[in-house]
């Protein structure tokens, strides 16, 4: 049977599920894939209506749309923007958790920790490549440090919001039972799954409770290195079953992927190979710049050597 690939997409809203899995197909192989890959579109979980056509997605905005986010955002503290951002993503959740922020001696929310080191890095971020050359090599964009921390910010809010519905707002057995009914039928061929941010940790899941085999499991910018992601998985951290390699690229200035290795907490550990790359889209974690890097192609190009 020739080998198909199944693509969980992650955070925000995204273009209709035809148009998003061309674009992936075309990062990946150079070439729409018809019918051997297949997205598992679950942003209707989260959002009323796809954007339109080649709209670029809200988390790797161009110079336009980065100046419309500029205009229309509140730049208060890092302190008062986790705050909001956590308090916007209890009231998605139905109210899920704490009320208010909580003081001394209260329970904090179970994510809020990633929440202020996403925060953090993103402000710092802006500043350092706002700067010019430094010892670390970080992308020069043509944008002084305010809208730089639009673009972070704005990556961080959805992120941890769409990871919070996931986990505690009800969106969890949606999500991946629409993951679950992509891989119906694929039993017997060759199986590869690419999970990307939020996707990543879905695709781990579904893929953990199935235990069906799958020659490759790629996940991109992902936050499954997170303790506290960790924390609310279903099953303890280990490569699922019948994962036969598993791959996990990052790049060391995407934000979601706070922590870039899965292979100490993820055993057996020579089954998985942890890559840094890099990712030159405007947050370093936009999909096609992941999909298009060599070292993630590689492993795919091997196993669809032989499609036509």
């Amino acid at each position: 049977m020739q080998p198909r690939v199944v693509y969980v997409h992650g955070n925000g809203n995204k273009v209709r599920s035809e148009l998003l899995k061309s674009q992936w197909d075309r990062a990946l192989f150079g070439s729409d894939m018809a019918d051997l890959s297949r997205m598992a579109y679950w942003a209707p979980a989260r959002y009323d209506r796809p954007l339109p056509d080649f709209r670029l997605d809200p988390l790797d905005q161009g110079p336009s749309e980065i100046e419309e986010t500029v205009a229309s955002m509140e730049f208060e503290p890092p302190q008062e923007f986790v705050a909001r951002t956590l308090d916007e993503a209890r009231f998605e959740a139905g109210g899920v958790g704490p009320e208010s922020t909580p003081g001394a001696g209260e329970p904090k929310d179970p994510l809020v920790d990633w929440l202020t080191e996403m925060t953090s890095l993103a402000d710092t971020l802006a500043e350092m490549e706002d700067a010019g050359p430094s010892d670390i090599p970080l992308e020069a964009l043509p944008l002084p440090a305010t809208p730089r921390k639009a673009v972070f910010r704005l990556l961080v809010k959805h992120t941890f919001k769409d990871v919070h519905a996931y986990f505690f707002g009800g969106a969890g057995k949606t999500i991946r039972g629409v993951v679950q009914e992509a891989l119906e039928g694929l039993d017997g061929a060759p199986l590869a799954v690419v999970g990307h941010s939020l996707g990543s940790i879905v695709a781990y899941e579904v893929l953990a409770e199935q235990g069906r085999e799958v020659e490759l499991f790629a996940t991109v910018g992902s936050p499954l290195a997170i303790t506290e992601v960790q924390d609310h998985l279903a099953k303890p951290p280990a490569v699922p079953a019948g994962v036969r390699a598993w791959r996990n690229a990052s790049d060391l200035r995407d934000l979601v992927a706070l922590d870039h290795t899965l292979r100490p907490e993820y055993a057996p550990p020579e089954r998985v190979t942890d890559l840094l790359v890099t990712n030159d889209s405007h947050n370093h974690h936009g999909i096609a710049e992941y999909l298009g890097n060599p070292k993630v192609r590689e492993p795919f190009q091997r196993i669809f050597s032989d499609v036509a």
